[in-house]
């Protein structure tokens, strides 16, 4: 049975959307009203900014999950497969907003989002001078446009192969993307880190960390496997799916609770080491948080960290749908608020706040990305076919 959008989900990402753009046109008046609009360019800038990189982290960490499991050869995620691509689907539509937000950026100076993109600013400051060379338009949109083709080049090969394995069958396409598995994530290891200092380390442009590219991706890995749970319950509400039993939920499960422990590991060693060294030059970065965002900052950390912990520590709490749901939107929003942090604390600071811009923006491209993912849900059969280990999938067992 081939998957069709419903009237119901259809209305949703109109009325999110919808709800999204009047949001946005309100906070802009109320900005535009407020101290003349001075932090209009900065703060659009911004929210555009969190919301395109988040999305985008969503589907860049689910064609990771996809590399992963085909360099693996692991079997049991096959009856989810489509899942997966669908989530990952929406990475053309994310690049897209990714190559906007930069542009509107460096087309305004930076916008005090990039400090270093300022002339005036890099007149005047040692630090930013001597990393002048990395840290210049041209090499950064260079740098930019290599991650974003090459993940592209990679969705789309992919992408097309699955689809004919589905008609060919055979084992010569699973070994092709067996390879070109290996050799994405070689690339991945790469620029998953580079492309967090590039667009979001490079915000707090006098600090950095060796940690930072690993704990970005491992927010964009969770959040990617509990939007990956939610659609697979939400397919199998509406009948589809049918090879997915309990002990694929579960598996799912287990990645949400694992990847959540590897994303707090990642905070507490980052803030630990950071912390206790006390070098005012690298603590500046938490000062700065601490001060303007206190209840956001570890608010935020608690709800990632111990919402998973407590509620998905049994192996029932990982096969109850109910439970999952709740928990993934909760925790979806706590890593959406990790990123806010991260791009605000940086830039705005204390004239950082939450308000229809904001959740405008977020609603805005939450209902793109749901109405775009469902999309890529209809292009193709959900059950997989003449896979290798198609067989293994149906009859998995934990």
């Amino acid at each position: 049975m081939e998957f069709k959008i419903t009237k119901n989900a259809n209305l949703f990402t109109i009325i999110l959307m919808a709800l999204g753009i009047v949001c946005t046109i309100v906070g802009v008046v109320l900005e535009m009203g407020h101290d003349h609009g001075h932090h209009l360019p900065q703060r659009l800038s911004g929210n555009l900014l969190i919301n395109s990189f988040f999305f985008f982290g969503i589907a860049i960490a689910s064609l990771f999950f996809l590399a992963l499991k085909y360099a693996t050869e692991t079997a049991w995620y096959v009856a989810i497969k489509r899942v997966i691509e669908g989530v990952a689907g929406f990475l053309p539509f994310g690049v897209g907003l990714l190559l906007i937000t930069f542009a509107y950026i460096t087309l305004n100076d930076g916008a005090h989002i990039y400090l270093w993109m300022d002339e005036e600013i890099v007149k005047h400051d040692e630090i930013i001078q001597g990393k002048a060379f990395y840290l210049s338009k041209t090499f950064f949109w260079i740098r930019t446009l290599v991650y974003v083709t090459i993940y592209l080049l990679y969705y789309w090969g992919f992408r097309k192969r699955s689809l004919l394995e589905d008609q060919v069958g055979g084992t010569e396409l699973h070994y092709k993307n067996y390879k070109k598995g290996a050799t994405f994530l070689v690339f991945f290891a790469v620029f998953s880190s580079t492309s967090a200092w590039d667009w979001i380390m490079s915000i707090d442009v006098h600090w950095f960390s060796t940690l930072f590219g690993w704990y970005v991706f491992s927010g964009m890995w969770c959040t990617a496997m509990i939007v990956m749970v939610i659609l697979t319950l939400y397919l199998k509400r509406l009948g589809h799916l049918e090879r997915v039993n309990e002990n694929h939920i579960h598996d799912i499960g287990k990645w949400v609770f694992a990847i959540s422990f590897l994303w707090s590991y990642l905070w507490f060693s980052q803030f630990m080491l950071i912390w206790f060294a006390n070098i005012p030059e690298e603590t500046t970065y938490f000062v700065t948080r601490i001060a303007h965002f206190k209840v956001l900052y570890f608010g935020m950390f608690l709800i990632n960290f111990v919402f998973p912990m407590v509620l998905l520590m049994s192996r029932d709490a990982k096969r109850h749908s109910g439970l999952l749901i709740f928990v993934g939107l909760i925790v979806f929003f706590g890593h959406w608020m990790d990123t806010y942090i991260m791009v605000m604390g940086g830039s705005m600071g204390e004239n950082a706040s939450i308000g229809f811009m904001e959740i405008g923006l977020l609603l805005l491209i939450l209902g793109l990305f749901v109405r775009v993912i469902l999309t890529s849900l209809t292009k193709a059969p959900l059950d997989v076919k003449n896979h290798p280990y198609l067989e293994e999938s149906i009859h998995h067992e934990v």
